[in-house]
């Protein structure tokens, strides 16, 4: 594949509010509301972070990763993050684990390039063993799926209109 937007889910469904990457991306991909534009792929990567690595040296355009993101104010809130290579440190990369930093940070020692990238995360009120989200998370899973599809609209070359390139929700992107 060549071009396009890879949206990805990450998150251990085993660790309660881990789990959001993953129900976003489920829910996104089983809605059968408006249609993606051509060029997107939506894809659970649960832990599998080796998968999203090699993935990504497909040489997408764009990557919108949705993940739980701890310490950004109470359980169940949203935020979207532009993440570029500045932004990573070198992290441990885990064949077996999923940490999207050392992926995305040790994708060019892999003969990759960090695409466009944007986070979409959740506070998460719990993320000890057990399935299942808490109630504050999963009331923010259909914002998140909003806030994904506008977000994918306006990174996709495939969109037409520049009247579909709705506000982001429930911020606009800034940089980590």
């Amino acid at each position: 594949m060549a071009g396009g937007v890879l949206v990805a889910g990450v998150g251990n469904l085993f660790l309660g509010d881990d789990g959001f990457g993953p129900e976003v991306v489920r829910r996104l991909a089983a809605d059968p509301g408006e249609p993606l534009p051509d060029g997107v792929r939506i894809v659970d990567y649960g832990i599998r972070g080796m998968h999203l690595a090699y993935d990504l040296l497909d040489g997408y355009d764009a990557l919108v990763l949705v993940d739980a993101c701890p310490g950004g104010g109470p359980p169940g809130k949203l935020t979207v993050l532009e993440v570029g290579p500045d932004d990573l440190e070198n992290g441990a990369f885990d064949a077996h684990g999923m940490n999207p930093v050392a992926v995305l940070s040790n994708l060019d020692h892999l003969g990759g390039t960090l695409p466009l990238t944007h986070v979409v995360g959740c506070t998460p009120a719990d993320v000890g063993e057990g399935i299942g989200l808490s109630e504050a998370v999963a009331a923010a899973v259909p914002r998140a799926v909003e806030t994904v599809r506008a977000l994918v609209r306006r990174l996709s070359p495939a969109t037409a209109a520049p009247s579909q390139e709705a506000a982001i929700a429930p911020e606009p992107p800034r940089r980590s």
